[in-house]
């Protein structure tokens, strides 16, 4: 059986939306994208490649997969994201049955959220890494299907902009905190 972590940037407020560019989300007219750049430093990039540098599979949802992997793909390189995005095995959830994925070592998984991903799990073996993919997330930690969380919480509060959390009650025991240089905590989490 596999194990899924989600590795998510959240404000303090805990939004989680467009962290990357101020192009990369705009829905419901978020206008605040990219709000995650000005506090990247050495230790959160360390950090990040570290932990995509140990294998393992990749989940995303549609959206997330065709932004993240389009981005880091037509990145300037060297860069320690792009080779490990396109060597990972890759599953990407999706309703749609004709989804065609562009870019290697990716698997569509067709049909609703929890049930897919519910399979998936219990049908491989290793560790499995969600990114971004936030309404994903929350249908997987409402399943109780997330067994590790690493959030990389930003000294910010934006008001405004989708939320990482939801209703459900989730219960986590801190493993691991590493303060980074411009107030960022990298927490990683144990899913009660």
């Amino acid at each position: 059986m596999a194990t899924i972590t989600v590795f998510e940037s959240v404000t303090l407020d805990g939004v989680m939306q467009a962290p990357g560019r101020p192009d990369e989300d705009t829905r419901g007219g978020f206008a605040d994208g990219g709000w995650a750049a000005p506090y990247q430093d050495e230790v959160a990039v360390r950090f990040a490649a570290d932990d995509m540098g140990q294998g393992g599979a990749m989940l995303f949802g549609r959206r997330t997969f065709d932004d993240v992997l389009g981005f880091w793909t037509s990145a300037p390189e060297p860069n320690p994201f792009t080779q490990v995005l396109v060597d990972a095995q890759k599953y990407v959830v999706s309703r749609q049955r004709d989804i065609r994925l562009a870019h290697p070592n990716s698997t569509p998984l067709i049909g609703e959220a929890v049930d897919t991903v519910a399979a998936l799990r219990r049908d491989v073996e290793g560790g499995i890494t969600v990114l971004g993919s936030g309404e994903l997330v929350r249908a997987l930690l409402a399943a109780r299907l997330v067994d590790e969380m690493v959030l990389l919480q930003h000294p910010l509060v934006l008001g405004t902009g989708t939320k990482l959390f939801g209703a459900d009650r989730a219960a986590l025991d801190l493993q691991r905190a590493i303060p980074t240089t411009t107030g960022v905590i990298i927490g990683q989490y144990a899913v009660r």
